[in-house]
């Protein structure tokens, strides 16, 4: 696949999901990136916002299998990844596999269940597979989870750490919708929701080869240099306690990428490393202080403050490397 055939599976695929979801399309687009990269998805906000709509959305549109799990502080990580039992009939144990067997996975209020049940997550996340009784069952492609919490309601909650929250490849936020968005969906749901009645515009099959447009999208001297000069200042904020790994730079770079082919293009600017900088890095950050007066994350406020001291490339020396393109 071609970013060009890319780019208009994209648009085709985003035109389908704002039948139902308004006025979101820069979250859908990041959602949609995420896939693309192979990644996972923590979405953070108030209850009523579209997080859930959006997962069931997405998968509507492309044909996947789609399973939700809700989250709760008696859920066992059995309830997830499945158990063996004993077949009467067969006379011997039988795996029947959980619902993160499947192609999309929202895990709805993940933070409402323990800790010990949020690692089962982390093996299907990072590798892909699931371990029971000493047998691997793998998962297959793609798989995505599209985890969701609300930052209100600590009452009952159990944090993500570090190592967890790493796991996910960006953090998005839908926000409240403006006025026309708010009226639009008033009457667009007026009579009964358009979901029921969306169609499919594309299947696992589409993105096989979604791999090409990392080949395919260059990266000049200049690009590598700015993303690791980005990383590079979080570990020497004064205001941040951890900063972001190596893991988190090859994140922003695939990211990038991807941002870059969905546009069209062949080569990766700085715009999109910015464009991607705050849902792919913030989440990854550990600040000093976790409060905010202008009500923005303050990790996005570090992370402006970082990318406005940092030289960015300038657009003769990208079109230099990148012969002219």
């Amino acid at each position: 696949m071609d970013n060009a055939a890319l780019k208009s599976l994209v648009d085709k695929l985003m035109e389908n999901i704002e039948k139902v979801i308004v006025g979101k399309s820069n979250v859908i687009r990041q959602l949609i990136i995420s896939l693309i990269c192979g990644g996972h998805v923590l979405v953070e906000d108030v209850p009523g916002t579209g997080k859930t709509l959006l997962a069931k959305t997405l998968s509507r549109s492309l044909d996947l299998a789609f399973n939700r799990i809700q989250f709760t502080p008696d859920l066992l990580p059995s309830d997830i990844t499945g158990i063996h039992y004993y077949n009467q009939k067969q006379g011997e144990f039988v795996f029947r596999k959980g619902p993160v067997f499947t192609n999309i996975l929202l895990a709805d209020e993940i933070n409402r269940a323990t800790p010990r049940t949020q690692s089962s997550l982390l093996e299907c996340m990072e590798e892909r597979q699931v371990s029971i009784d000493g047998q691997t069952h793998p998962l297959e492609a793609p798989f995505m989870v599209i985890a969701t919490q609300n930052p209100v309601e600590t009452l009952g909650t159990f944090p993500l750490p570090e190592a967890q929250l790493d796991r996910f490849l960006m953090k998005l936020y839908m926000g409240y919708p403006e006025t026309a968005d708010g009226v639009e969906i008033l009457k667009r749901f007026r009579h009964e929701s358009p979901f029921p009645v969306l169609k499919p515009v594309a299947d696992k099959e589409d993105f096989r080869e979604i791999n090409d447009i990392f080949k395919n999208t260059y990266v000049s001297e200049d690009i590598y240099l700015y993303i690791i000069q980005i990383v590079e200042a979080t570990r020497k904020h004064p205001d941040i306690l951890l900063g972001i790994s190596p893991r988190g730079s090859q994140a922003l770079l695939r990211t990038s990428q991807a941002l870059a082919a969905v546009s069209g293009r062949d080569y990766v600017t700085p715009d999109d490393v910015k464009q991607m900088a705050k849902p792919v890095l913030a989440h990854r950050i550990v600040a000093r202080h976790a409060g905010s007066d202008s009500g923005i994350p303050v990790q996005h406020a570090i992370i402006d403050q970082i990318l406005n001291r940092i030289p960015v490339p300038s657009e003769e020396s990208l079109m230099n490397r990148t012969g002219g393109r």
